[in-house]
Order: structure tokens, then C-alpha cells, then sequence
């Protein structure tokens, strides 16, 4: 018809043939390196690497995946790490049954906090996340189980199932990475379960998803509550590895770390909170001995990342020519 003009197709991008065995060949790498990097780096560094990853990952799933920006996160990671270490050192419980303390205060937690927070939208969302943390924050000061600014210290690891010594460095670090794979695959099958799909469409226009006859409310706070569990695993196990847990697992600054590392990596991706923990927290440990202050460091690629790679370090691979041709895409 005369007079209109006619829509721009956005050129599409053939997907390699064999994109499906080059990621698998990419995972299996990526597999083999995890189970030998022991032999190569320091197996402490690497498990707080994997504690973090799994953090960060936990954080991007409300980020990422259902659009909630939280300042609050840091009070399920370090909750779970007061209460973990609670219970394996006063109360005598197994490691495993510590975690799964944790798993559980953490995601109530998240559903008090959840409740109240999912009423506001935006910023007010975020700034309730972060007002709720610090009253936690103070809770944990001055609770008489927490030990104040002392904390819960000689956090014993004991033995999985009863049978397997987490003193051994190497027992403790398999453990960690095993845990670690675990918290990966629920996110990525919640991701791309129904209810994922539900997410991402709230993500994109809410209203839209209203109109659907979707209870938004619900999704949203169903979302935060696998967040925040998801978090306190990660906090569980940063107790036992370090057998310890302090105000600063709970202060704010824990929940700016790990909005950085997820937004180094790239929101809305599996791999990209993982790879943006490994660059924070590698930063943090070869810069800890030598002059350079860590803080301005990590903020230079910070703003170096924000503005060069928009989406992320990890973001910006799968939206390029090369990551389409490889069939990357979001949750990937």
C-alpha cells in the first residue's frame, strides 16, 4: 500500500550444525576443569569461588529471570551461614543436616521479607529489600547466638552422611563442587520449567502477564523464596568452609558484592553470574597481598564492563555473532 512503509527485518543468523555437541564439548571442559583444578590452584580459593558463583546465581534468578532487583540478599546468605554453623557446632548436627537448616531459615526469611517487599515495584522494591536486611542486620548483632561482632568461630565440618571426613581439604572441596552442580540444575530446570516461562513474561510486561489471568503476586514471591533458599545454601557453605560466620556475611556491602558479580557477568544468563563471582573473587584474593587497593580495582572493571559490555562480560558473547552462531541465548 502506497504510503507505508515497510518493516526492517533484523537479519537472522544461521546456527552451526554441530552447535549442540560444541556446547556439550564446552560443558565437558568446563567439567574436567572444575575436578582438577585442585591440583593447580589453592582448593579454599576455589571453594569460596563456587560458594560465590552459587550466590550469585541464586541472586540472578530473581534478577535475571524475573526483573525484582534486591538490596536485601545478604541476609539469606549470612542467616544461613549463623544458622548452619549454629547448629553443627552448639547443637552437634551433621554438616548435611546444618546446610539443609540453612536452606530452610533462609527461605523463611524470604517469605517474610518476600510478603512485604513484593507490594512495591522499582526502587521502593529494592530499598524495602535493603531496610528489612539491615533489621536483620542489628537482629544479628545483638542476638545472644551470633556471638555479636565476635560471631560463631571453630565451626567444626564433620563427616557427610557420617562417613566422609570434610577435614580432608580435598573430600571438603569435591563436596562443595558436587553442591554447588546441584544448586546450578534447579536453577536451570526452574528456569526453563513453565513456571520460568512465566517469570520471564512478568519480566518483560507484568501487566500483560495480569491481563493473562496470572497471579503475579504469587509468581513473584514463590521466585524470591527459591532465591533467597538458594542463597542460604551458598551462605551454609561459606560456613563450613571457612568455619566461620560474622556480621559481614549479613552487612549491606555483601548484597553489593554480589549485584556486582552478577552484573560482570551478564543478567539473565546461567554462566554469567558464575564467571562474574570468579572475576570478583579472584580479584579480591591476588590483589589481597599486593598494593593496588582490591575496592578501586574491582570498581575500574566495573565501570570498564558497564560501559564497553552492556550485558555483561558472558551477555555480550551470547548476543554476538559468534554466540548466536553457537546457539547461545538467555539461560543459557
Amino acid at each position: 500500500m502506497a504510503g507505508k512503509s515497510e518493516p526492517i527485518a533484523t537479519p537472522q543468523i544461521a546456527v552451526h550444525p554441530r552447535a549442540g555437541q560444541i556446547q556439550l564439548l564446552l560443558l565437558v571442559v568446563a567439567a574436567v576443569a572444575a575436578l582438577l583444578a585442585p591440583q593447580f590452584l589453592y582448593p579454599i580459593f576455589l571453594m569460596k569461588l563456587l560458594a560465590f558463583a552459587l550466590f550469585a546465581s541464586a541472586f540472578n534468578l530473581l534478577l535475571g529471570y524475573t526483573g525484582l532487583l534486591s538490596f536485601g540478599h545478604a541476609a539469606f546468605f549470612g542467616g544461613a551461614a549463623y544458622f548452619t554453623a549454629h547448629a553443627v557446632k552448639v547443637w552437634g548436627w551433621s554438616p548435611e543436616a546444618g546446610l539443609a537448616l540453612g536452606v530452610v531459615g533462609a527461605a523463611g526469611l524470604g517469605l517474610v521479607m518476600g510478603a512485604i517487599a513484593i507490594r512495591r515495584q522499582g526502587i521502593y522494591f529494592a530499598m524495602i529489600t535493603l531496610a528489612l536486611s539491615q533489621m536483620f542486620f542489628f537482629f544479628c548483632l545483638q542476638a545472644r547466638f551470633t556471638h555479636g561482632e565476635d560471631g560463631i568461630q571453630s565451626v567444626p565440618r564433620g563427616h557427610l552422611f557420617g562417613l566422609i571426613d570434610l577435614n580432608e581439604v580435598m573430600n571438603m572441596y569435591y563436596f562443595v563442587l558436587a553442591v554447588f552442580v546441584i544448586g546450578l540444575i534447579i536453577i536451570w530446570r526452574f528456569v526453563n520449567s513453565p513456571f520460568g516461562m512465566i517469570l520471564k513474561s512478568i519480566r518483560e510486561n507484568e501487566q500483560r502477564a495480569i491481563s493473562l489471568g496470572y497471579s503475579v503476586a504469587r509468581y513473584k514471591l514463590a521466585a524470591f523464596v527459591m532465591s533467597a533458599a538458594l542463597a542460604g545454601l551458598a551462605g551454609g557453605l561459606k560456613a563450613l568452609i571457612f568455619q566461620f560466620a560474622t556480621l559481614t556475611d549479613v552487612a549491606w556491602q555483601m548484597s553489593g558484592e554480589v549485584i556486582l558479580m552478577t552484573l560482570l557477568g551478564g543478567i539473565g544468563t546461567l554462566a554469567g553470574p558464575v564467571f562474574g563471582a570468579g572475576l570478583v573473587v579472584s580479584l579480591q584474593n591476588f590483589l589481597a597481598t599486593s598494593d593496588f587497593p582490591v575496592t578501586i580495582i574491582t570498581g575500574v572493571v566495573f565501570m570498564v564492563c558497564v560501559l564497553l559490555f552492556r550485558r555483561g562480560l558472558i551477555g555480550e558473547f551470547f548476543a554476538s555473532k559468534m554466540g548466536r552462531r553457537l546457539g547461545f541465548r538467555s539461560g543459557s
